[in-house]
């Protein structure tokens, strides 16, 4: 019931595994044609899921799924709750599924490639600059990434230094006098807005990333999945703050 899980499922080589899928992980995840839709992520469909008769039926700790989960138990189904949030997070998240379905040495493998990933990405960033980044989730209105979240820990093994981080919240909506007064020197966009990102940020030609070209789309998920790919997201965040600094080995 989450994108970030129906990922996970699918890196594990657990595809025949999964009986059904939320309406967003259809939509975003390739490799789920077909399956049945049992709702969306705050509208779940109670009686689609008792159709499929699952064995298990894993979800994120939200406030939305609270009570979702309360008429499975009703029910008689098992549930298992994740909270993909913290960098350590995502990676038991991934172990806890591959103990779900049997795929504990794909999961093992999965950690490894992804640990082994963060110490290459801090090792070739250190003693760099720390770019003063903002990563923007949503444009109208604004939301950045915040503190206490599995992307702000990456962004700071990949070299950077995350403006959001000094506000309260993981994902805070913010104002644009807030983006001109903290004026970033990189702009990740991860945005779902079809307007280019170079385009759509010189509407503020006065913030540095935009005077000197360091506005970087980086697309949806690409860096903000707590999935199972965190090693490309890893590197992807790298490139974006160093860009040729890391050399041509660099993956």
């Amino acid at each position: 019931m989450n994108p970030s899980l129906s990922a996970i499922l699918l890196a594990l080589g657990a595809r025949d595994a999964i009986v059904g899928v939320d309406e967003w992980s259809a939509r975003s995840q390739p490799g789920l044609e077909g399956l049945p839709q049992v709702g969306g992520l705050a509208s779940p469909d109670l009686e689609g899921v008792v159709a499929l008769r699952p064995d298990l039926v894993v979800l994120v700790a939200s406030f939305e799924q609270r009570d979702f989960r309360a008429r499975l138990a009703e029910v008689g189904i098992p549930v298992r709750e994740l909270s993909p949030t913290a960098f350590d997070e995502v990676l038991e998240s991934i172990l806890a599924l591959g103990d779900a379905v049997g795929r504990r040495a794909a999961a093992e493998e999965r950690v490894a490639a992804i640990r082994r990933a963060r110490r290459e990405v801090e090792a070739a960033v250190s003693g760099r600059p720390r770019p003063r980044t903002v990563v923007v989730l949503q444009r109208e209105p604004l939301f950045v990434v915040g503190r206490s979240n599995f992307i702000d820990e990456m962004l700071g093994s990949a070299g950077g230094q995350n403006l959001g981080a000094e506000l309260g919240d993981s994902y805070p909506r913010v104002a644009l006098e807030w983006l001109a007064a903290r004026a970033p020197e990189v702009i990740l966009d991860s945005s779902t807005d079809p307007t280019p990102a170079r385009e759509y940020w010189q509407r503020l030609p006065s913030l540095p990333a935009v005077r000197s070209e360091r506005v970087v789309e980086l697309g949806p998920g690409v860096a903000t999945l707590p999935g199972p790919w965190l090693d490309r997201a890893l590197w992807t965040l790298a490139r974006a703050l160093h860009g040729d600094a890391l050399g041509r080995d660099a993956p």
